[in-house]
């Protein structure tokens, strides 16, 4: 099985968010070596538990850090800005790391809707823009605007033989069908999203549409993994992201409690139904339970690869947890 990797640059109470991108750049040199297939960066804005609003600007510091692994975004959120400026970007991107660059583009706000507006103000308010923002990307990408595109002549440089990869991510059925539609890569945030994603990827499958850059569907699932030697080790590693779900759940936001504080916290009888009803988003065990489930996922997904998102009360046992899955997997040798 090919699995990669989504890191969310977790900030752990004690730690700065300096340090939590520190980690994240520690933890994609350590995936590079276990065997992992590609390391992707999310983009959140005004969160204080996630250090990372900008995943194009710490890809260049992943990138050079490694050196197999493929590197991208889980992603870009593209209504922000405009598309021959990411293009660019990417171009840049895969001068210095050619035939390793993943263009993960999604077209939620990554935070509340004051920030977005912040950010851009008129971003999030036409809705039907963002079909042609991914059109007008992967055209700048590949020097393929449509003839009658008014900036035809402009280009994103530097041009030069290969593109990155481009992938559209999405929760819900939307952006499975315009990858299908546009002859994309598809990748579904079953970390989100627990319900549904199956039939959302067998439909992209069933019709999509090839493209000059993908003459066949290829998709991916990301999960939420916890791993540890026993069971007892995972559900205690996994209290932390209960608490802060908790939290989200009922409109709060925090730094991610080490364990010691979340097995500590007392929840109301709400709040259980809460952290019951979340861990549908998650997959928490021993090695050999994670392998089993996330065979089952890819089977009922038909996907191609997964990918697996970690978070812990401290960035050890994420690394463990990553390791762990690595050694049941045996990455190392598929990777080669």
């Amino acid at each position: 099985m090919r699995l990669s990797v989504l890191d969310q640059s977790p900030v752990i109470n004690g730690f700065t968010p300096a340090e939590a991108v520190r980690e994240t750049i520690k933890l994609a040199q350590a995936a590079d070596e276990l065997g992992y297939h590609r390391y992707w960066l999310a983009e959140h804005h005004n969160m204080h538990g996630l250090a990372d609003p900008c995943p194009e600007i710490l890809l260049g510091a992943i990138g050079a850090a490694t050196s197999r692994i493929r590197v991208g975004t889980g992603g870009v959120l593209l209504p922000y800005y405009s598309p021959v400026k990411v293009a660019e970007i990417f171009r840049m991107y895969e001068a210095l790391f050619p035939g390793r660059v993943d263009l993960g583009v999604g077209r939620a706000p990554g935070g509340d809707m004051l920030t977005a507006k912040a950010i851009n103000p008129v971003s999030f308010y036409a809705n039907d823009a963002f079909p042609q923002q991914v059109a007008e990307t992967v055209g700048w990408l590949d020097d393929d605007l449509p003839d009658d595109h008014p900036f035809k002549s402009v280009r994103a440089m530097p041009t030069g033989a290969g593109a990155p990869e481009v992938w559209l991510l999405g929760s819900s059925d939307y952006s499975g069908a315009l990858a299908a539609h546009l002859g994309l890569r598809f990748a579904f945030a079953h970390f989100i999203n627990a319900r549904g994603g199956d039939g959302v990827s067998q439909a992209y499958r069933y019709s999509f549409q090839p493209s000059q850059r993908e003459s066949s569907p290829y998709s991916l699932a990301c999960v939420f993994v916890i791993c540890a030697q026993s069971a007892e080790e995972a559900e205690r590693l996994a209290a932390p992201i209960d608490h802060r779900r908790v939290l989200m759940a009922t409109g709060r936001e925090s730094l991610v409690p080490t364990t010691e504080e979340a097995l500590a916290w007392s929840y109301t009888d709400q709040e259980r139904a809460i952290i019951a009803r979340e861990r549908e988003r998650a997959i928490i065990g021993t090695p050999d339970t994670i392998s089993h489930k996330l065979r089952e996922i890819q089977d009922s997904f038909q996907a191609d690869e997964l990918m697996l998102i970690t978070i812990t009360g401290d960035y050890a046992s994420r690394l463990r947890s990553y390791e762990l899955v690595a050694d049941t997997f045996d990455l190392q040798s598929v990777s080669v």
